[in-house]
């Protein structure tokens, strides 16, 4: 059995949307080893996860290329921290082609830290081991959270050493997603002024991830429409769970509306608006209480990229870009509501409800209350029935919130909570704990690490600690690229 016949790579983003990429021939890696495989991943896939074990290794790290794929570095621009980079690129990644689940649904498989492409820079290409772990613990903790991502299938060591903000093994992760184009794949043709590619590329987007919105005879409105929509969906659910994506820049925004690049990104623990990981964003551009504004602001970008396309007009124009941003902002906050409602117990919308819910949050702020745990928490009060916390101000709110639920059974309303507040999310000091054993060749801790964050809405006996803040000598955290 050939690799080609096992995987059944297409290639249709390399057919269709030729300027948009550049071939490549991946340098490999002598003695690539098998780390990681999500084998109910792949199974989703429809690939084998036996003969991936078995003999993926070489393919999964670019060693190896299956015959009959076009392994392509993608070009794109972006706005990154605002400024715009008309040219951008995977520069250490390569997408090897797309596998069709038995579902009919298309992903892409692409791998991170293969090695240098036109597109690098000044970049070596290479992954770090601590990166390549930290996106497949978060993004399938993302996953198992009910949150649009996308996902990893695999990671391979490399058998080299990289130096970031240590020295680290070498690793290439591979990674699915519905697709990797993004905001700043249109902002790359906009650039440049072709229309004709900007248009093959709304089509090819539109078709591929909207296709209920491809009987259209403006597709550049359609597409903005939509990825608008799906953006407030997105961005509304990293809110209930207290994620920081930490580098929201138009390169790292995709139209499928999936969370993607999990480099500096991190769990809020003490509840505050103002939280930041990232060691570059130096002035708080995306913490936590930014992110659906910034969601709105890179949706103006891709709106400038699309304008010449909307309408012959450019009042005309405006005036649907400015449609397409109301379309984000009611969507993002109808979802926001009705998840905050949710994780509160609450069935049905009421008059009170957003006061009652800030209430909360502005409780949270004053008392460094820690985000995951405090919903947790007020499931186990109902049943207990007494306040979660002794603490001022809160057994006030306490008594408006059981009022609000009224005569709804609270073993039912607790149960209700339980289904969407996590126990477990992926804790920055338990994290940051499974990769140090990681870099000295222990993966134990990540695959207990995964395994916790697979089922987070369920007590896992004998796992407590996972479900903790972090202690006080853990201090301050502070995320990084890794690029």
């Amino acid at each position: 059995m050939t690799i080609e016949n096992t995987l059944g790579l297409e290639n249709t983003y390399a057919s269709n949307l030729d300027g948009l990429f550049a071939p490549i021939d991946p340098a490999g890696f002598p003695h690539p080893e098998l780390l990681l495989l999500n084998r109910s991943l792949a199974t989703e896939l429809g690939l084998a996860p036996d003969w991936l074990e078995a003999y993926g290794a070489a393919l999964l790290s670019g060693s190896d290329v299956a015959d009959g794929t076009r392994p392509i570095a993608q070009a794109y621009a972006g706005h990154q921290f605002g400024q715009f980079n008309p040219q951008l690129g995977d520069g250490r990644a390569l997408l090897l082609g797309e596998v069709v689940d038995p579902r009919g649904r298309r992903f892409d498989l692409q791998l991170k830290g293969a090695g240098r492409t036109p597109f690098s820079r000044q970049g070596d290409g290479r992954a770090a081991l601590d990166s390549a772990l930290r996106e497949y613990v978060v993004s399938e903790a993302m996953h198992a959270l009910g949150v649009p991502t996308t996902r990893a299938l695999a990671v391979v060591a490399t058998g080299e050493t990289v130096m970031r903000q240590r020295a680290a093994p070498g690793a290439v992760l591979t990674r699915v997603a519905a697709s990797h184009i993004r905001i700043g794949t249109l902002e790359y043709f906009a650039a440049r002024r072709d229309t004709d590619k900007l248009r093959r590329l709304i089509d090819y987007t539109l078709q591929r991830h909207y296709p209920d919105r491809t009987d259209t005879d403006n597709s550049a409105r359609a597409l903005l429409e939509a990825v608008a929509a799906a953006q407030g969906r997105l961005i509304a659910r990293w809110m209930h769970i207290g994620f920081v994506h930490g580098v929201m820049n138009t390169d790292n925004v995709t139209l499928s509306g999936e969370t993607i690049d999990y480099g500096p990104c991190a769990f809020m623990e003490a509840f505050d608006p103002n939280t930041v990981f990232s060691g570059i964003d130096q002035h708080g551009r995306y913490a936590y209480g930014n992110q659906p504004d910034i969601g709105a602001w890179n949706l103006a970008r891709m709106a400038e990229a699309l304008i010449e396309l909307l309408a012959e007009e450019s009042e005309a124009a405006i005036e649907i870009a400015k449609g397409a941003l109301e379309i984000y902002g009611r969507t993002i906050n109808a979802a926001w509501f009705e998840g905050m409602r949710a994780k509160l117990g609450l069935a049905e919308e009421r008059e009170g409800d957003p006061e009652l819910i800030q209430e909360l949050l502005d409780w949270m702020k004053d008392n460094q209350a820690d985000y995951t745990s405090t919903f947790r928490k007020l499931s186990v009060s109902l049943t207990d029935a007494a306040p979660a916390f002794d603490a001022p101000g809160f057994v006030a709110w306490d008594q408006k919130w059981r009022d609000r639920l009224g005569d709804t059974p609270l073993a039912s309303v607790a149960q209700a909570m339980d289904a969407v507040n996590p126990l477990y999310i992926p804790r920055n000091h338990k994290v940051e704990e499974a990769l140090d054993a990681a870099l000295q060749g222990d993966l134990a801790p990540t695959r207990t690490l995964l395994e916790v964050v697979s089922q987070p809405f369920v007590a896992q006996p004998g796992r407590d600690t996972f479900a903790a803040p972090a202690p006080d000598a853990f201090g301050p955290y502070q995320t990084h690229c890794n690029t």
